[in-house]
């Protein structure tokens, strides 16, 4: 699928990710920094993925990991900071939340510093258990 927004392009579209400029945005992150480019082609493969392109460039990025029934997992949502400040951002998450795909009974995600930014979304701060080989 593909939705624009003026000279903006969001797609789902798998073959048209540009995967050099996604490990780019993705190691700016205080999240994936430390992740493999083997690690984020892995994650990819199994994740429904979307790309925001200007002008035919990658410079955002968001995946969610799903049972396509029971649950959501949204992670990687990153903007690259010259396009922020211009709704972009809600831009990707409304459609990502809207997607035919994604349409599950739950939605988690994970942030530190952007409550206030998918609380708009109806996310709110929850306990769980984790277990992870890395420990941030």
């Amino acid at each position: 699928m593909e939705w624009a927004n003026g000279d903006y392009v969001l797609t789902d579209d798998q073959a048209r990710m540009d995967f050099e400029a996604i490990c780019q945005l993705l190691a700016a992150t205080y999240w994936a920094a430390h992740r493999s480019r083997e690690v984020n082609a892995r994650a990819m493969e199994h994740s429904l993925c979307l790309g925001l392109f200007h002008q035919g460039c990658q410079v955002g990025f968001a995946r969610a990991v799903t049972d396509q029934a029971t649950f959501t997992y949204i992670c990687d949502v990153v903007l690259a900071p010259a396009h922020r400040g211009r709704g972009l951002g809600r831009w990707m998450m409304h459609t990502l939340l809207a997607h035919p795909q994604l349409q599950t009974l739950t939605y988690a995600l994970r942030t530190k510093d952007a409550q206030g930014f998918y609380a708009a979304f109806g996310f709110r701060p929850a306990e769980y258990l984790r277990r992870s080989v890395n420990p941030d």
